[in-house]
């Protein structure tokens, strides 16, 4: 036993030196070796079903999964404001570069369901607009359906700032939610995917917070294989064999009920 925890300790350690000198990348072959041997050492039999380890906030440690990224010599990663949400919000041309990407993972009511919240930070990387610090929020749903897979759905998204005294800046590029022109192709789009998923898209900018939202009364679903969790860490698989990486942020004080301002169960 003294044994196992060892090597767990030291290829916890392999697998991080690995993230950092291959930027993230999950795909990177050192990386996936370093996976592949953490996951022999799975302390965790039945991680969906083990709700004492899972809930907690999460943050990213591999590189984000979002489509059509590129990444700065920094490391971090730019992606457009449509790429984060489901191209809900405007403008979803606007450059933004990712600063931290977490994930609240805490008890909804008294069933087996979960937040499964994506919860993006972000700075605007964008010639044609000021630096403004913000936060994309797409509100999720976990619940256990096999002893190593959740089934996740997304029912909404929530788009606000991060810093209160930039609000005026902050309504001059994204107070315009509802107004915006937009040519036959986004317009048969856009109706299509509201038929589908009974989207309700983003109205009026909130004129007090800012924010900016919109629901997914029938949400598609999706699956999460957990690969590994422990007491700091979770490897994760989804849909399209995307592994991620999270670390805990050790905030057990917020394992209470958890709500939001938007219906999760859409």
């Amino acid at each position: 036993m003294a044994l196992e925890i060892e090597r767990r300790k030291s290829t916890k350690a392999i697998l991080r030196e690995a993230l950092a000198v291959h930027r993230g990348n999950t795909k990177n072959q050192a990386v996936v070796a370093a996976i592949e041997e953490l996951c022999n050492f799975n302390p965790t039999p039945a991680p969906a079903r083990c709700g004492s380890l899972l809930e907690d906030e999460w943050l990213l440690i591999s590189s984000p999964n979002f489509s059509q990224g590129k990444q700065r010599e920094d490391g971090k990663f730019v992606y457009t404001l449509g790429r984060l949400a489901f191209n809900m919000f405007q403008p979803a041309s606007l450059q933004v570069v990712i600063d931290r990407v977490l994930q609240p993972v805490l008890p909804l009511g008294n069933s087996a369901e979960r937040s499964h919240d994506i919860v993006v930070k972000f700075t605007i990387a964008d010639d044609r607009f000021p630096p403004l610090a913000g936060v994309v929020r797409n509100l999720g749903v976990c619940q256990p359906i096999q002893d190593t897979v959740l089934q996740v759905k997304f029912t909404g998204g929530i788009l606000a700032p991060q810093d209160p005294a930039q609000m005026a800046a902050w309504k001059a590029v994204f107070g315009q939610q509802s107004q915006r022109s937009r040519n036959w192709r986004e317009k048969l789009t856009s109706g299509a995917f509201a038929l589908v998923f009974g989207l309700v898209p983003p109205q009026e900018i909130d004129s007090h917070t800012g924010e900016v939202s919109f629901t997914m009364h029938r949400s598609p679903k999706g699956s999460l294989e957990i690969l590994y969790l422990d007491e700091e860490l979770r490897i994760t698989r989804g849909n399209r064999g995307t592994v991620l990486v999270c670390e805990r942020q050790q905030l057990a004080s917020q394992k209470t009920n958890f709500t939001s301002s938007l219906d999760r169960n859409s």
